[in-house]
């Protein structure tokens, strides 16, 4: 779908999605200026259209990691011995079937991966790094970066500023 077939209204509803999904649909349209109705028509066409993928929860790391004794976020770079189309698929698959696995990335030049994985402690990096990488024949080279602190998280899609008032 092209940048043109949404109107200022629908960037903006964006925006205020990517702000805070949490707010009532009455809410989400009085802040846009426009009815209910028209709010939930226009957010049931994005989520049809599959621009709004999902609303999910962003839960803060550093508090939840004092709650539950740890927590460990590593960037791993991924190269595999054998590039081809299925090799490719078949580490992805992997990757992304882990629940510890944050996001997945192909990139290039470079590394084939790039992944961002959450675990409890370092012996959990141990078991993800077993699972994913020492058992693959496959995987040539691994290297991590353990994160010492988040400076910046947002998962906000940048808009283009026409949808903004």
């Amino acid at each position: 779908m092209e940048e043109s077939a949404f109107d200022p209204i629908d960037l903006r509803l964006l925006a205020e999605l990517q702000r805070d999904a949490s707010r009532s649909n009455q809410a989400l349209a009085e802040c846009l200026g426009i009815s209910p109705a028209t709010s939930l028509r226009r957010v049931r066409r994005l989520v049809e259209l599959g621009v709004i993928e999902r609303q999910v929860a962003l839960l803060q790391p550093d508090r939840l990691a004092a709650l539950l004794g740890h927590g460990l976020t590593a960037l791993v770079e991924v190269s595999l011995d054998r590039q081809g189309q299925e090799m490719l698929d078949a580490f992805e698959a992997r990757a992304v079937a882990d629940a510890q696995v944050q996001q997945c990335w192909r990139v290039s030049p470079g590394p084939d991966f790039v992944l961002v994985v959450a675990v409890h402690d370092m012996p959990g990096y141990q078991a993800l790094a077993q699972r994913l990488f020492t058992q693959d024949a496959n995987v040539r080279n691994v290297r991590a970066f353990f994160s010492l602190k988040r400076a910046k998280f947002e998962p906000a899609l940048p808009l283009p500023e026409r949808g903004r008032s």
